[in-house]
């Protein structure tokens, strides 16, 4: 089974919008009703990507920037989304050329053995360790969801949630949850927007935010994790991985990719406005209110659509996205390692299996003996966004290949904004470390 293939007929079932995490394949973007009605036939494997935004993540770092931070760090969500539509546009343009997934493509296209080791190695600690990272967070917000119903410490419910994980994987009998999450969590989001739209939103302040860039006191990690949230690294790999599934052979290759650049451009657009949704809803809610922002509160900037009815509703949708996260956090792992390795991508080799144990069993561990899941999830996010400009160096590398890509290459343009990516994602990190070592 190739790379591509595997990737996308395992995963692409689970997480239509449903979890942050990643997902993609063939019911993704053929949405299909009995009477084969296609419902979402300007979207393709870019919901790939707007699954990213809407998992507890997403959710907990916009409404940690909100009501920390009122509008002040929409920039920053506006540069994420910029970015995201850049690098992703990229990883679907060498899907469809060269019908390799990145990871693939990492390992086979540089002449140079160190070029090529490195490659292995980005692969391994972006989508290997930085899932480790992420798998805490999603695990921490489903445990979060689950204690909030319950009355249940978060550490108890996040090793419960854990073992209940892996004991799907191994047994295959996640997608019996499949249906029941990704409603619950499509129902969240919706529920989330249509919030916005009732509360009393200060248009002037929600526009400064988004074009007069500041940076301040004490947000730079919330800033860095927004953007790590938001341009997911291991959907670059899931990304390419994907299109050749959805674009077949048949279909002309300029065709194929113009209508890729439509399907992300929508599908990014689309997670944008409910990350939007997220921050405006905590800043009406939190922001200079003297209302309590923690863990416990966090459902009650629903409060305005959903009345006596909000934390129950939100606990339920950040369980069901948290839980479709943990199944398919590790998997990814497993597919994009496995693959840089040439390793079997086969649920039956125990290299594959070993794979996405040690990164369910690492994020279950953090997320168990984590005090503060808020902090937990931040974390994982802004994890993400350090390794951001690393896998984008790596990713123009490859882009600019002539004998891989031919006159599908980047060109100066496509170069320039995925440069501005690298020069701002690092800034931000070099930034954040210089104030962490001028604590020390």
């Amino acid at each position: 089974m190739g790379e591509g293939g595997g990737l996308v007929n395992v995963m692409g079932r689970l997480l239509v919008l449903g979890g942050g995490s990643q997902g993609g394949g063939k019911c993704l973007w053929c949405w299909y009703n009995k009477k084969g009605m296609i419902l979402l036939k300007r979207f393709g494997p870019g919901l790939l990507v707007t699954a990213a935004f809407i998992g507890p993540g997403t959710i907990t770092t916009a409404s940690t920037a909100g009501a920390n931070f009122g509008f002040a760090l929409l920039w920053a969500l506006l540069f994420s989304v910029i970015a995201t539509w850049v690098l992703q546009e990229m990883a679907a343009r060498l899907g469809l050329v060269t019908g390799e997934g990145l990871s693939q493509a990492l390992r086979t296209t540089f002449e140079s053995p160190l070029f090529n080791k490195l490659s292995v190695l980005l692969v391994v600690a972006a989508i290997g360790l930085g899932n480790a990272a992420y798998e805490a967070g999603n695990i921490a917000g489903a445990a979060l969801g689950a204690a909030s119903l319950t009355g249940l410490s978060a550490g108890l419910w996040s090793t419960v949630i854990g073992v209940l994980a892996g004991l799907l994987l191994l047994g295959g009998r996640y997608k019996l949850l499949e249906n029941v999450l990704v409603l619950l969590v499509l129902v969240m989001s919706a529920v989330f927007v249509l919030t916005m739209l009732m509360v009393d939103v200060d248009f002037g302040a929600l526009l400064k935010g988004l074009f007069v860039p500041s940076m301040p006191s004490a947000s730079a990690l919330t800033v860095i994790a927004l953007i790590g949230t938001t341009v997911v690294p291991y959907n670059l790999f899931l990304h390419a991985a994907a299109v050749k599934e959805h674009w077949r052979d048949d279909v002309p290759l300029d065709t194929a990719i113009s209508e890729s650049r439509w399907d992300t451009g929508l599908s990014i657009g689309l997670g944008g406005l409910i990350t939007l949704a997220v921050i405006s809803t905590s800043a009406a809610t939190f922001f200079q209110t003297g209302a309590e922002f923690s863990a416990s509160s966090l459902a009650s900037q629903l409060e305005p659509l959903l009345g006596s009815w909000a934390s129950g509703c939100f606990a339920v949708g950040l369980l069901a996205a948290g839980l479709t996260s943990a199944i398919t956090a590790p998997l990814a792992a497993a597919y994009a390692v496995c693959g840089a390795l040439g390793w079997p991508l086969s649920f039956s080799d125990k290299r594959f299996r070993a794979v996405w144990m040690v990164v369910l069993l690492a994020g279950t561990v953090f997320a168990a003996v984590g005090t503060k899941p808020l902090a937990a999830i931040i974390f994982a996010q802004a994890a993400n966004g350090f390794l951001l400009p690393i896998v984008a160096v790596f990713l123009l590398l490859v882009m600019n290949k002539a004998d891989l890509l031919g006159s599908y290459r980047n060109g100066w343009r496509a170069n320039l904004l995925g440069c501005a990516v690298v020069a701002v994602a690092a800034g931000l990190g070099i930034f954040k470390l210089i104030q962490v070592a001028s604590l020390v």
